[in-house]
């Protein structure tokens, strides 16, 4: 791996985290007893569920998490052709 893709993959990473923390953050404001896993299942929670700025924000972490996937698949298809 070069160095700009280790640097975009570590950015992506770092990013990701703090995206789940803002989302923990913000479902904690609507059920304060909520769980870093809770919010991986929001489906589970109506009150999540239905909320906008959550279904917002849960979003923006799947679209990083898409970015993260290809990036990899990038990275992995480089390693692999030579």
């Amino acid at each position: 791996m070069i160095p700009i893709e280790k640097e975009m993959e570590q950015t992506i990473d770092q990013m990701i985290d703090r995206q789940k923390q803002l989302l923990l953050t913000l479902g904690r404001r609507i059920i304060p007893a909520l769980t870093s896993d809770d919010i991986l299942q929001p489906n589970d929670y109506p009150q999540l569920e239905g909320h906008p700025e959550f279904r917002y924000e849960e979003g923006v972490l799947a679209g990083m998490q898409v970015i993260q996937t290809a990036l990899r698949y990038i990275h992995s298809e480089r390693h692999f052709s030579g």
